[in-house]
């Protein structure tokens, strides 16, 4: 597989998840599609492993991957599905939805949202990932919500399991306004400390003034206090001390 560009997603719609990639692989027209969307039972892995089995298109994108899954046996006899993992199980959350055509608003498949839960119901630990499945429907339903509830096609769902962000993507994502206070004060002391480091480490400099008054009285060299700019220095001038020590009766 040729490597994809940064910022490539696969991130189709709804209404381009079934009307293409579920119909195309329930009439079994395009044998390419598993490259895209392979098919897995997914229920043999946790959901935090599935990223590995994604297809090529989807492989490395943390956000979200997609499968196909085929009918259960059980459910070709008319039972549940078993939605048990080695470490949880998925829960059904909320009623079915209808996915419609955007061409002429007519129901084209039905979905179904589940949460993952580890440990064994009733008293499993809900975590945040999801999973959406998607079944198509026989034939062509009607737009009205008063019809009766369409047939669907079993031999395949097509599901989209992912990590609940609380965002639409990870470039949407802002920090907690903690992590954006602590940031912040990071970036603060990390320039106080190069300021700091920065003063510390300036050289002495002797600093010669060009007024003739201070050239021929030789102030320059008895003041060692010099204005730079707003800021005053303390400057060792030709490395002369700055008191004669023989000069000075300590006693007196």
């Amino acid at each position: 597989m040729e490597e994809l560009p940064p910022g490539f997603r696969f991130f189709p719609t709804e209404e381009e998840l079934v009307s293409f990639y579920l119909h195309n692989k329930l009439e079994g027209i395009r044998e390419d599609l598993d490259r895209v969307i392979p098919v897995l039972y997914i229920y043999d892995f946790n959901p935090w492993d599935l990223a590995q089995f994604a297809g090529e298109r989807c492989r490395g994108d943390a956000e979200q991957c997609f499968f196909f899954i085929p009918r259960q046996e059980r459910e070709a006899r008319g039972g549940r599905p078993n939605r048990l993992t080695t470490s949880g199980y998925w829960k059904a959350t909320g009623s079915p939805g209808y996915v419609y055509s955007s061409t002429n608003n007519r129901v084209i498949g039905m979905k179904r949202t589940m949460v993952f839960y580890k440990g064994r119901a009733p008293t499993g630990m809900k975590t945040e990932w999801k999973m959406n499945e998607y079944k198509a429907i026989e034939g062509e339903a009607s737009s009205s919500t008063t019809s009766p509830i369409p047939k669907l096609r079993q031999e395949f769902s097509l599901c989209r399991v992912y990590k609940n962000s609380k965002c639409l993507r990870a470039f949407d994502r802002r920090p907690s306004a903690a992590a954006a206070l602590a940031g912040s004060l990071k970036v603060q002391n990390q320039a106080h400390d190069e300021a700091t480091t920065s003063n510390h480490n300036r050289p002495m400099m002797e600093i010669r003034t060009s007024s003739p008054e201070s050239s021929s009285s030789g102030e320059h060299r008895n003041n060692p206090s010099q204005t730079v700019g707003n800021e005053s220095w303390d400057m060792v001038v030709d490395n002369e001390p700055m008191w004669d020590l023989e000069q000075l009766n300590w006693f007196n």
